[in-house]
């Protein structure tokens, strides 16, 4: 058993309060909910018990917010778990919304997946959209297929247009290729393709 040592009203949400028990900030729960409960400082609850209530009493509440976050532009599950945990959400109730969410196909990681790395293509290498679609908790084989989809040919021209505005105004000598190959390395193209950029743009820079 825990105890209640502090009830704080939430800033952005009026109808919401914070809970906290031994010291520690547990979870969010609705001001209507804590009074039906009769929480207060001071009181002993069971952490597993403000688990229930919050299940029970938010889990539409939880939904809601989560699809008003996805409706400006497409997210994780990581992302959305991550919202409404900063909401003060507790695991089962965020979990009861992601169900809800796959389910009604709302959420598709595999699928943010591949539009990601479609998009991203354009302006940047594999390597990098690799970094960034795991750092938004996509799983590897998914990963590994939306990155198996990217073009070589538009990865080159990708290539190629940074490289052209990284060497804008720049003596194209020795050095400043060699620098201008490790600037298309940091934007995750992979070795052979930064070297077919520079080669493309030697050739290029002799002919004219």
């Amino acid at each position: 058993m825990s105890e209640i040592t502090a009830i704080t009203p939430q800033i952005k949400d009026k109808t919401r309060c914070n809970i906290f028990i031994d010291g520690v900030f547990y979870c969010g729960l609705k001001l209507e909910t804590t009074v039906k409960y009769r929480l207060k400082v001071g009181k002993t609850v069971d952490p597993a018990f403000l688990n229930e209530i919050q299940l029970e009493s938010e889990k539409s509440t939880a939904l809601d917010k989560a699809l008003t976050h996805i409706s400006a532009s497409q997210k994780t599950e990581k992302q959305i778990a991550d919202f409404l945990k900063k909401k003060g959400y507790l695991p089962a109730t965020i979990e009861y919304v992601l169900e809800k969410m796959r389910e009604y196909r709302f959420v598709d990681d595999a699928e943010y997946a591949a539009r990601y790395a479609e998009q991203s293509a354009k302006k940047k290498g594999g390597r990098l959209i690799k970094m960034e679609l795991r750092s938004k908790g996509i799983a590897e084989e998914s990963i590994e297929a939306a990155i198996g989809e990217i073009d070589g040919e538009e990865q080159l021209e990708a290539a190629k247009t940074i490289l052209q505005k990284y060497l804008r105004g720049k003596e194209a000598d020795a050095l400043t290729l060699q620098k201008a190959y490790r600037h298309l390395l940091s934007k995750g193209f992979d070795y052979d393709t930064a070297k077919s950029a520079i080669e493309a743009f030697k050739t290029l820079d002799e002919y004219e």
